[in-house]
């Protein structure tokens, strides 16, 4: 029962997403694909998971216990944290703390955990702004 609920909202969610990413404004310089694409793309994807969680569920799902749920919780602030740490603080810095955790939480040592996020900050901060020019969240630091 709990994966055709979970199946119906995801659906719910997708028909969302999907008519939020129809209202984009798009300007008169756009590229030919537009801005709108990519969102409609993704909400189509979440529908068909849905659809396929909602017609084929599984018998019975084993629920984990209060401490597994609990961590998971953790996770979802930790990233509400990040969204809101980007522009304060900077990707870099952001990124680093962020990767850093979650390494820590998959099960990784505390320092490799560390060692780990800040070389996916630097690594993705390498990649998207200094090898693409994409813009990242600028920290006191400027980067």
């Amino acid at each position: 029962m709990s994966d055709r609920i979970l199946g119906g909202m995801g659906l719910l969610l997708a028909i969302f997403f999907i008519w939020q990413a129809t209202l984009i404004q798009e300007s008169f310089i756009s590229d030919p694909v537009g801005p709108k694409t990519f969102p409609i793309i993704i909400g189509v994807l979440v529908a068909v998971s849905s659809l396929a969680i909602l017609f084929k569920p599984d018998d019975e799902p084993e629920w984990p216990d209060f401490s597994r749920l609990f961590e998971v919780g953790l996770t979802v602030a930790v990233m509400i944290a990040y969204a809101y740490a980007l522009p304060v603080a900077g990707f870099v810095v952001s990124t680093a703390v962020t990767a850093g955790y979650l390494s820590w939480r998959l099960g990784t040592p505390p320092l490799k955990a560390v060692i780990a996020g800040v070389a996916i900050s630097v690594g993705i901060y390498v990649i998207f702004h200094l090898v693409l020019g994409l813009s990242l969240a600028r920290g006191p630091w400027g980067f």
